[in-house]
């Protein structure tokens, strides 16, 4: 089942990491010298034979004789899937001679107890050594594949992080625009407005900033650390001794976009709190939190100050009109009011309140 955009993240990368890590084991990556990977190798066959041997005597002990060969085509397969073709030659050697010696009627002998098995120990040894290469091909072309897989990984996160340090640069250029147009506007009831303009633009900057590039594939973010970065941003930049900044978010997956707009959302209504819910130092905290569920997720700010007194209203202010549209870009609902012990400031994509 495909996971969807606010699965937790969890659930995406633990299964899906350990099948990787699975597909990627070599017992020879390890070492760095050629001769240290081929006794690597070479070990790796013995232990492989010696893991079937000892399961085999136990089978023997209530079932001897029977499918002397078994046993073999499961230990060439794992053997030459992590260890090579060298791996897969030395296990296959080994367990052969073994099931033939002490299995294969006569016991402790190589000669055969009846007409037929000398065209057994054929076509079970041939079978045998058409496992050990298609097992040695379908190794080669899985790790060949791994590589290019990883390679358009690298390379796709290398023009990302190009194209988000540019796009930094970019919020950096307009907010010293406008902080210079500021210095030439001769009308001083002009600067708080350029002021709040740059201000908000800084924030676009950090939005984008917080995303750590190898934190995820390049196309997911994972929003825990996302938004406990940009919260320690805000924290350290913005928020007052006497206010405290508090937060639980949930472990989440969700795309590159929707993660930037959720970010700018959260900046701006920790600033709407900031601005007004804590007038004259009033002392106060503000929550924020992330909710993942199955059916979508919810991210609600919290603030136990002034209320609505203080706070600004939910009309057609720029602040408003900015929650909406970060709101509807990462395909969730804005709602904003007043609640018994402050103000509540909300982001909403769950199921039945997009619908």
């Amino acid at each position: 089942m495909a996971a969807g955009p606010w699965q937790p993240a969890g659930l995406i990368s633990v299964r899906g990491g350990h099948m990787q890590r699975l597909a990627q084991f070599d017992v020879s990556k390890q070492f760095i010298t050629r001769p240290g990977q081929v006794a690597a190798q070479l070990v790796f066959g013995v232990v492989c034979a010696a893991a079937m041997i000892g399961i085999r005597a136990g089978f023997d002990l209530w079932a001897p004789i029977s499918g002397p060969f078994a046993l073999i085509y499961p230990t060439i397969l794992l053997a030459t899937l992590y260890g090579h073709w060298r791996a897969g030659v030395v296990a296959f050697s080994l367990t052969f001679a073994w099931a033939w010696y002490f299995v294969l009627p006569t016991p402790q002998s190589f000669t055969f107890a009846d007409p037929t098995d000398p065209a057994r120990v054929v076509i079970n040894a041939v079978s045998a050594l058409i496992v050990l290469i298609f097992a040695e091909a379908f190794r080669r072309a899985a790790h060949s594949t791994m590589e290019e897989i990883r390679l358009s990984a690298d390379r796709r996160l290398t023009q990302l992080a190009e194209l988000e340090h540019r796009t930094k640069n970019n919020f950096a250029l307009v907010a010293s625009l406008l902080e210079i147009q500021k210095r030439r506007v001769s009308d001083t009831s002009l600067h708080p407005m350029l002021d709040d303009a740059a201000g908000r633009v800084r924030t676009f900057a950090d939005a984008y900033s917080s995303l750590a590039i190898d934190q995820s594939d390049g196309v997911n973010v994972d929003m825990k650390p996302y938004l406990n970065q940009l919260l320690d941003r805000i924290e350290r930049a913005a928020v007052p001794d006497f206010v405290t900044l508090y937060r639980e978010i949930d472990p989440v997956e969700m795309p590159r976009e929707s993660a930037v707009a959720i970010g700018l959302y959260v900046n701006e209504a920790i600033s709407n709190c900031l601005k007004y819910a804590f007038p004259d130092e009033r002392t106060g905290k503000i929550g924020v939190f992330f909710q993942s569920r199955q059916e979508g997720w919810r991210l609600t700010i919290d603030d136990d100050g002034v209320g609505i007194d203080g706070g600004p209203s939910q009309g057609g202010g720029l602040g408003s009109n900015l929650l909406t549209a970060f709101a509807s870009q990462a395909g969730a609902r804005h709602s904003a009011g007043p609640t018994l012990g402050g103000f509540r400031t909300e982001m909403n994509a769950l199921a039945e309140a997009v619908a």
